[in-house]
């Protein structure tokens, strides 16, 4: 009888310690979880990356004349550049033809939906011909620097609708022809996924910009309608309207628009196309390129 009282004298004691300890791990488990939820919650910045794991599908504002709605995943970096393109434009005096050659935008994701970009004309080629005479002019040199915010709305990382904001200024620094003035706008682009892997993307634009001539400025409004589908497994087809009312001229300029983008690795894209002017005084423009992010 006494082995028996001993016994269950020590059960006492000892399962009030049982049940300390148990609560002790317990507070212990829920401390160490909150730390590192907190750690894991902590907003996305430029010094805190997305993980690779984590990051949106990649996104980009070429190949169509509609920009993404969707930013850039934070603390990381796109290059999206035309390799090559050759646009044509005239008007009654002048035929103007230009190549670009890397006329690039460098993106870095700034937070969760905001990233900053940077966009550079690294060689420009222009021909200027006067229609009458027939007399031309030729220059040549880096373009200009564009600098752009792109701020989303809704639905960057959720949902089937999306919309931001994108202001920028272009800063004059061609180092060919005359001086030419501060440019700028303010374009809001739109996107709806519509199933089936169909993609409708919208913009509406706003633009102060240089005259064909280079001796002023001009207001100009842009809207766009843009379809996306693939047509294979990694080469997307694209199809776009657009038009651009000058209201300095009072003059509309349609553009039909075609593209194909093929994904090539991930992370790695291509594509080319063209934009064409409807108008005999409309823009033509064929272009290449490629699009990288790390």
């Amino acid at each position: 009888m006494k082995l028996n009282k001993t016994e269950n004298t020590c059960v006492t004691v000892l399962s009030p310690i049982r049940m300390k300890t148990k609560i002790l791990i317990l507070l212990l488990l829920a401390v160490a979880k909150a730390g590192y939820t907190q750690q894991t919650l902590r907003p996305v910045s430029l010094f805190n990356p997305v993980p690779k794991p984590a990051m949106r599908q990649m996104e980009t504002d070429r190949p169509d004349i509609t920009e993404s709605a969707i930013t850039l995943d934070a603390g990381h970096f796109q290059l999206e550049t035309n390799l090559a393109a050759f646009k044509r434009e005239r008007n009654d005096d002048l035929l103007k033809s230009t190549w670009l050659i890397n006329d690039m935008i460098l993106k870095l994701g700034l937070g969760a939906s905001t990233d900053i970009q940077l966009d550079f004309e690294t060689y420009v080629k222009e021909t200027t011909e006067e229609r009458l005479s027939h007399t031309k002019e030729r220059e040549a040199g880096n373009g200009n620097l564009t600098l752009r915010i792109k701020q989303n709305i809704l639905g960057n990382n959720r949902g089937n609708f999306a919309v931001a904001v994108l202001p920028y200024v272009r800063f004059p620094i061609a180092g060919y022809g005359e001086k030419h003035p501060y440019e700028g706008g303010l374009i809001v682009p739109m996107q709806l996924k519509v199933g089936h892997d169909w993609k409708i993307g919208a913009q509406v634009e706003v633009d102060r910009l240089e005259d064909m001539e280079g001796h002023g400025s001009h207001t100009e409004f842009l809207q766009s309608l843009t379809l996306s589908h693939p047509l294979l497994k990694k080469l997307d087809g694209i199809a776009e309207t657009h038009y651009t009312y000058d209201f300095k001229q009072h003059h509309f300029s349609n553009f039909l628009n075609a593209a194909l983008q093929l994904e090539v690795y991930k992370d790695v894209k291509i594509d080319g196309g063209l934009n064409y002017g409807l108008q005999k005084d409309a823009e033509k423009r064929y272009f290449l390129g490629l699009s990288l992010r790390i």
